[in-house]
């Protein structure tokens, strides 16, 4: 290698750097006014909408729906409690294949208090921590 390849090579390296420092950076950023659109379009959304379901109603979309493991079955599986068990039910199943859980979810868990305090979001590495206790109930069932 010449030199002026190893400074180019060094130029590349340091750009993507700091592209990558910079995309993770603008992550943490408070919410912009491209949010403020987008919350003011979903506040005119739920105005238009003039009936609210209410729990109950959110809930009944669901009652078909056949659990196939429940979350005492699921505990006897995993090993995993209380905030860390991360799939509350089974509702399709496959054994050794695939299955398909869910999560009930609400704003006052723990992990909200600071992602993000205005806009709650669940971090995704607990998403993948949820698929990850999922694909031990798929291999330890089987």
């Amino acid at each position: 290698y010449s030199s002026t390849s190893i400074i180019t090579i060094d130029f590349k390296m340091k750009t993507a750097i700091l592209a990558t420092l910079f995309s993770a950076a603008t992550a943490f950023v408070a919410p912009s006014a491209q949010f403020s659109r987008t919350q003011t379009f979903l506040r005119e959304a739920a105005e238009e909408e003039s009936t609210s379901q209410g729990a109950q109603g959110i809930s009944a979309l669901t009652a078909g729906v056949e659990t196939i493991f429940t979350s005492e079955e699921i505990s006897k599986i995993l090993p995993h409690r209380y905030p860390f068990l991360l799939v509350d039910k089974v509702v399709e199943y496959e054994a050794g294949k695939r299955a398909v859980g869910i999560k009930c979810v609400t704003a006052n868990e723990p992990q909200f208090t600071g992602h993000f305090p205005d806009r709650p979001i669940l971090p995704g590495v607990l998403q993948v921590e949820a698929l990850a206790q999922l694909a031990g109930i798929v291999v330890f069932k089987w």
